[in-house]
């Protein structure tokens, strides 16, 4: 098999190149269009507006108001501390154009967020993708 390959990559040395060049791109592409676009973690908090322990004291959930600056509205992070696991935290909320932080348990693995019902610690709601 690799002495296959050997001459495959000797007859098409520019078409494998390309190839594999091509491939490279779209995975750095795919990365950068999920971080920008999907993953919530990279966003830092920022002013603490509420905070609330689940009822078995399991977890905890902070909402941070977050300002983007003067071309941005506001917007509010919810994060989620494990607090059985050495304050691990998790974001599960993100919504734009927000200032409010309500957070209300519905029971030990549901929390309500500004309306939005979060099971934990699995599920998060992040607007730009309701």
């Amino acid at each position: 098999m690799s002495s296959r390959m050997s001459s495959m990559f000797k007859r098409h040395p520019v078409l494998l190149s390309l190839s594999f060049a091509f491939i490279m791109i779209f995975c750095v592409f795919g990365y950068l269009f999920h971080w920008a676009f999907y993953n919530i973690e990279r966003i830092e908090p920022g002013e603490l507006i509420s905070e609330k322990t689940s009822p078995s004291g399991e977890y905890t959930v902070r909402t941070y108001l977050n300002n983007g600056g003067a071309t941005v509205s506001y917007a509010v992070l919810g994060v989620l501390f494990s607090n059985e696991k050495n304050n691990d935290s998790k974001h599960i909320y993100w919504q734009y154009e927000e200032t409010a932080g309500e957070i209300h348990w519905i029971d030990e693995d549901t929390v309500n967020i500004n309306g939005q019902k979060i099971n934990v610690p699995g599920g998060k709601y992040d607007y730009r993708h309701p």
